[in-house]
């Protein structure tokens, strides 16, 4: 038996992921999310709203003595408002830092401290994105979010390997450009907010955009052997 807990799962790349796992009958899938959109009697929805971190705080990882192998997806994420510094709104910032770096930060940490003597294989995959290294006009919070989960990732991977810790592993991962929700926000914002925006247009347009399921694969490639990567932080490119 295997057990799969993953963020935002209502939609885009979570939901596939969590589909895709399901077409074993040996695996389990928690989703943590907003809006149930998965029915299948191994699929167990938790009502999470990844902005509010009480109720992330707030959920406890299960008792999972018979799991042959357990993981972490943290894969919810929110660009947030698409505008130049100076004209974000409070309550934005905090949401897009709660969503993309606090929360995933929490759950790692209660992840490894329910499972710190579980002799299973786990493994966690932060979903990170290439505007964690390349500075985007208009997207300062969703870089510097990114940014943080990437070296949130590096340091916690050494500490493992510090702690000698063979049966756990941890990667933060790069989906790609892909055809989500967030790229019809990103599409949306006006010259103004964002200077690339008609590239944005552009991807879709000329149909460069990967879609969910394929990146889902890739995901799934690293949770079914994660021993075959080296790298901690990465792009489902460089599978």
């Amino acid at each position: 038996m295997n057990h799969f807990f993953i963020t935002g799962t209502s939609r885009g790349i979570g939901k596939a992921i969590a589909e895709q796992l399901l077409a074993n009958p040996e695996n389990f899938v928690t989703g943590l999310s907003r809006t149930s959109t998965i029915t299948h009697e191994r699929y167990t929805h938790v009502e999470m709203d990844l902005s509010n971190i009480e109720q992330v705080s707030k959920f406890n990882f299960p008792v999972l003595e018979q799991a042959k192998k357990i993981a972490l997806v943290n894969n919810a994420g929110a660009i947030g408002e698409v505008h130049y510094v100076g004209k974000l709104e409070d309550d934005s910032i905090v949401q897009a830092y709660n969503i993309n770096l606090v929360a995933p930060t929490i759950l790692t940490n209660s992840f490894l401290n329910s499972y710190a003597s579980n002799s299973a294989k786990q493994i966690i995959i932060n979903v990170s994105s290439g505007a964690g290294k390349n500075a985007i006009d208009g997207w300062s919070v969703y870089c510097a979010t990114k940014a943080g989960l990437d070296m949130f990732t590096k340091v916690t991977a050494e500490e493992l390997k510090i702690a000698d810790k063979k049966n756990v592993f941890i990667f933060a991962v790069a989906p790609g450009i892909v055809d989500t929700a967030m790229q019809d926000q990103i599409r949306t914002a006006s010259t103004g907010d964002f200077s690339q925006v008609q590239r944005f247009i552009d991807y879709k347009k000329s149909d460069q955009l990967a879609q969910p399921g394929f990146v889902a694969g890739k995901y799934l490639s690293i949770l079914d052997v994660p021993e075959k990567f080296t790298d901690v932080v990465f792009s489902v490119k460089d599978i």
